[in-house]
């Protein structure tokens, strides 16, 4: 357990501070009596009758201490947190590799070299990415690593021979009231969480976002990559609105302190 949290503040080499570019309601988040926002409302929908995952977003800390202060964000650390044993089967060379990354704390994480952290990672640090929908394309800027990804609604389908690159190649289709994201075309410097399973240029990753209210969206996240794992395997994350804030600049200096001025609160 030691290693793991020196490993996570490997990650996290500052705390976010508390500061936040605006303070007060958004304006697509209804309101109680009392002023507060109504997290139980249902969720949004788009002109076209889609559900409109529009909004800032984070993983909030899941861990036995949840919501205490310096808890350990699980799938930050590891994304198969949630998965018994033998849902995640390696290959020999990948067992090897994170092996070693934990024996090490985990120094040769690419962030710790203001690598971009790729997917997931970009999204499971709990600091807010943003979404914005449109009926042909959806964008998500991520606070943590200063990126953006655009996920493609339009009909067309991944590239047959695409150069690799850190957040890859995403199209996306509805399926009933879920958006399903199918991502390729990965380099392989990035690592899918901070233990260090690691992937190939063969990785394809497919993500189920579905939004259960207007505070409330899931992201069922399945890892496809035989040149690592012996079979695909999946997990779901859960996500909060962050009501208070948007995302600001991130700015990585490598082998200074990461600074990132936002920081979700609770409504």
């Amino acid at each position: 357990m030691r290693k793991l949290l020196l490993l996570t503040a490997l990650l996290l080499t500052a705390s976010p501070a508390a500061a936040q570019w605006l303070d007060l309601p958004l304006k697509n988040v209804p309101l109680l009596p009392d002023g507060r926002p109504n997290l139980k409302a249902p969720t949004p929908m788009t002109r076209d009758g889609k559900p409109d995952l529009s909004g800032v977003w984070w993983v909030p800390f899941v861990s036995p201490e949840a919501d205490v202060p310096g808890a350990v964000p699980k799938y930050l650390l590891n994304l198969a947190s949630d998965l018994k044993p033998g849902e995640v089967v390696m290959l020999p060379w990948a067992q090897a590799f994170i092996k070693e990354q934990i024996a090490s704390f985990g120094k040769n994480h690419p962030v710790s070299r203001c690598l971009p952290p790729g997917v997931p990672l970009s999204y499971t640090t709990p600091v807010p990415f943003k979404i914005v929908q449109t009926p042909e394309l959806v964008v998500m800027l991520y606070e943590y690593s200063n990126s953006f990804r655009q996920v493609f609604v339009d009909g067309r389908t991944l590239p047959a021979d695409p150069l690799p690159t850190w957040v890859g190649y995403s199209v996306g289709r509805w399926e009933g009231d879920v958006l399903v994201v199918e991502t390729t075309g990965f380099n392989d410097r990035t690592w899918l969480d901070g233990v260090g399973h690691p992937h190939t240029e063969a990785l394809r990753i497919t993500e189920r976002y579905r939004r259960q209210d207007i505070a409330h969206m899931s992201i069922q996240i399945t890892i496809d990559d035989p040149k690592t794992y012996v079979k695909p395997w999946t997990t779901t994350i859960a996500t909060e609105l962050s009501t208070r804030t948007d995302v600001m600049e991130y700015v990585c200096a490598e082998n200074l302190p990461s600074v990132s001025p936002s920081t979700p609160q609770r409504p």
